[in-house]
């Protein structure tokens, strides 16, 4: 949608890295309830935009040395679909007050961990007296919703998650160096972007590497409100009206006929060289239980 987007990051607190470790899957779908749930019910509210937001989730567990930092950045568009199908705009230069914004999602954060607790889903560890001691430490800690620079229209939301559909904790540019004994290689040193050494030993490095191999079929990237996919098709269309702007010409789609006949006549023709028939001598399929992908 041709709207400004707005890009916050909604962080857990180290308290938790523990029990993230303990039990990866729940807490991090706990965090993306808790911080959609955020969104919404602030977008839903009249005194800020009173409709249906748009908005992405993207999960991140890494800092510079590998480190666990838990958080996900909303990409979010600068309004709201209203019931009677208007489209209302943020009434400031900002989306939402990040203070506010702060304390209703560690309350609903809290409040969903209490529940995975009550359900037995969290590790024997966390009795009652552990549980209230955590919960108070959590109630007592300043959780910070950092709001970032908006990034401009659906074009740089695009390219942001092209980035990070299929990045991982380190890219090979960061490693400098590889030893029997130790790994070394680039972290940011400051805000300004200087930067230096890390070393580790070999097997710390993959033990930090691991900490970020997320659950089995875990989706980083995930979407609501107007993008959800039960609601995406029409929602967009009634956003679009809103705004005036005429629905995007449809893809062009290839039939499976058309496909087969097409790699019929790749496959027959003949070799650049000798100018043979090429035939087929092998197909490359994936193993079952291998993972063909890198680390989310």
């Amino acid at each position: 949608m041709p709207v400004p987007y707005f890009h916050l990051v909604f962080t857990l607190p180290h308290m938790l890295k523990g029990l993230i470790g303990a039990a990866p899957r729940r807490l991090y779908e706990n965090l993306f309830a808790a911080a959609s749930a955020t969104l919404t019910e602030f977008a839903g509210s009249p005194r800020h935009l009173g409709g249906v937001p748009a908005f992405s989730l993207v999960l991140h567990t890494w800092k510079q040395d590998l480190g666990r930092h838990v958080h996900v950045h909303a990409l979010v568009a600068g309004g709201a679909l209203s019931d009677t199908g208007e489209w209302i705009s943020p009434k400031k230069g900002f989306l939402f007050p990040v203070r506010a914004l702060s304390k209703v999602f560690r309350g609903k954060f809290i409040t969903g961990l209490d529940g995975l607790r009550r359900q037995g889903h969290l590790p024997d560890f966390l009795d009652l007296p552990a549980w209230q001691s955590l919960k108070h430490s959590l109630h007592a800690h300043d959780w910070v919703v950092y709001a970032k620079q908006p990034l401009g229209g659906p074009e740089a939301v695009l390219e942001y998650l092209g980035r990070y559909t299929h990045r991982v904790a380190i890219s090979n540019e960061r490693i400098i160096g590889i030893t029997n004994d130790q790994v070394a290689f680039r972290v940011r040193a400051d805000a300004e972007g200087k930067k230096r050494v890390r070393y580790l030993p070999g097997d710390a490095f993959i033990a930090r590497f691991l900490l970020h191999v997320l659950p089995a079929g875990f989706k980083r990237i995930r979407h609501y409100g107007l993008l959800s996919p039960a609601r995406k098709q029409v929602g967009l269309a009634a956003a679009r009206s809103a705004l005036a702007v005429p629905p995007p010409e449809a893809a062009i789609i290839e039939s499976v006929a058309t496909f087969m006949q097409r790699i019929r006549r790749l496959a027959s023709m003949g070799c650049p060289r000798c100018g043979g028939a090429l035939q087929v001598t092998a197909s490359l399929l994936p193993q079952r239980g291998i993972m063909v992908r890198g680390p989310p």
